[in-house]
């Protein structure tokens, strides 16, 4: 799937739609990820999550206590076997795990902007093509500080 803002058109379509059968966001948070106690879900971003065999689209969750991304549509994989097998991609990060958040823009292309996320054990995700960018970079923000153990000075870019 391209990065295009007609994909990105599509998958606000899929979203609202998912939304809709699943009783709202909080909702469809719930049953994708589950419930942590006193967690409260702050704001959802549709985005792209950058993989070496391409940008994914989906959603970005960003709660009280952590981030997770699920895929729009399921990823399908072709192991040697004759069955294939699709399944939604996710990553959740626990706020307590993120060793940086880093704002970042392409250097030949400034209005190319996304968001690397390093945790402490030292994985990456790059996180781009947000409808809006500047909200999303705020709700994580709001995040960090609501979580309050971290200063976004000390930590985080």
């Amino acid at each position: 799937m391209s990065s295009s803002p007609a994909d990105a058109a599509m998958a606000r379509l899929v979203q609202g739609t998912k939304l809709i059968a699943n009783g709202g966001s909080d909702k469809l948070f719930q049953q994708t990820f589950g419930v942590i106690p006193g967690e409260k879900l702050l704001k959802q971003h549709v985005c792209y999550i950058s993989k070496i065999s391409g940008p994914v689209i989906g959603t970005l969750y960003i709660t009280t206590k952590r981030l997770a991304f699920c895929s729009d549509y399921p990823l399908c994989h072709y192991p040697f076997s004759l069955q294939h097998q699709c399944i939604y991609y996710k990553v959740v990060v626990q706020l307590d795990q993120l060793r940086a958040v880093s704002p970042s823009a392409n250097i030949f292309n400034s209005k190319e902007k996304y968001i690397e996320i390093v945790t402490v054990d030292g994985y990456e995700f790059f996180f781009m093509g947000f409808v809006s960018y500047d909200k999303a970079l705020k709700t994580l923000n709001e995040a960090l500080h609501q979580y309050g153990n971290r200063s976004s000075s000390d930590k985080f870019n």
